[in-house]
Formats: structure tokens, sequence, C-alpha cells
């Protein structure tokens, strides 16, 4: 039987700090350092957070989805709502109050959306902007303004699509 996980936050967290002081001149060390992060904590938010912004700024998308996905779980958990954001529906939680859980979950959705965007997967991304945009009509964190240039990429693309 293996032995359980290890959830070392303070120990993590120390490691991403150091790390994220190389991570344009030494990223190779930054990885190790975020890898070895993820590995002493690796349900902690901030630690997944880091991981997200690593991979999401050196063009990583694949490995960003990973941690989008991680930071979508967590905030369903805190929310007490369904895994599968494709389910989740306004009336599960007060998605456009200015609470924590709320708006990691709003903000992980649609980095989710944009890293398949950015991997040129637009059905899947504009599903989960459109989603997002049901969820918080207020749209506190731009999902509306991503969706509209999708759409209008779209357009171009197709112009037969807008119904002519």
């Amino acid at each position: 039987m293996a032995p359980p996980p290890r959830h070392d936050s303070a120990a993590a967290l120390g490691l991403l700090e150091r790390g994220a002081r190389r991570a344009r001149s030494d990223p190779a060390a930054t990885e190790a350092a975020l890898l070895e992060a993820l590995e002493l904590a690796p349900e902690d938010i901030d630690v997944r957070l880091g991981a997200y912004r690593f991979y999401f700024y050196n063009h990583r998308y694949i490995e960003a989805l990973e941690h989008c996905e991680a930071l979508l779980c967590h905030a369903a958990r805190r929310l007490n709502i369904s895994a599968d954001w494709r389910t989740v529906s306004p009336s599960d939680a007060s998605f456009s109050e200015a609470e924590f859980a709320p708006g990691l979950y709003l903000q992980a959705l649609i980095a989710w959306g944009y890293c398949h965007l950015r991997r040129g997967r637009t059905e899947p991304a504009r599903e989960a902007l459109l989603h997002c945009v049901r969820l918080d009509p207020s749209d506190r964190f731009g999902a509306a303004a991503i969706l509209a240039h999708v759409e209008a990429r779209l357009a171009e693309e197709d112009p037969s699509a807008d119904g002519a």
C-alpha cells in the first residue's frame, strides 16, 4: 500500500516563491520547483494557481488546462456544486457576488476556455465562455468580451453562419 500523499503547503509555497524568481531566466529550474511543490501540496490552491500561471505564460496550454481543471474542481467543492461545469446553473451559487469561491470558479472556467481557444479548439472554448456569461450576467471577469471576439472571428471565417 502506498503512503498517503504529503500536504505541506508551507514548504510548497516556499519552493514556488524561490522558483518564481527564476521563471524567465531559468524556466527548467522553475518548473522543477513547481513540480516538487505540486508533489508536496497537490490540493493547495496557491500551488495550482502558480502551476497554471507558469504553464499559461509559457504558452504550454495543454499543461495549463490540467491546472484549470484542478482549480475548477477545488472551487466546485468549496461551493458544493457539481464537478461538471456543464451541469452547473446560475442558481447553484452566488456567481455575481464578490466572494472567493464563485470568483475562482468563474476565472478558472474562463481560463479553461481561453486555453482551449489558444490551442485552436474553438467550440469547447465558446461553450465554456458562453456558460460563464450565463452563470454571471454581470460579467465581472470579461467572459462576454472574449466570447464576442470568438463569435466575430467565427463570423469572419464563415459569413453564412450569421443567418443571412
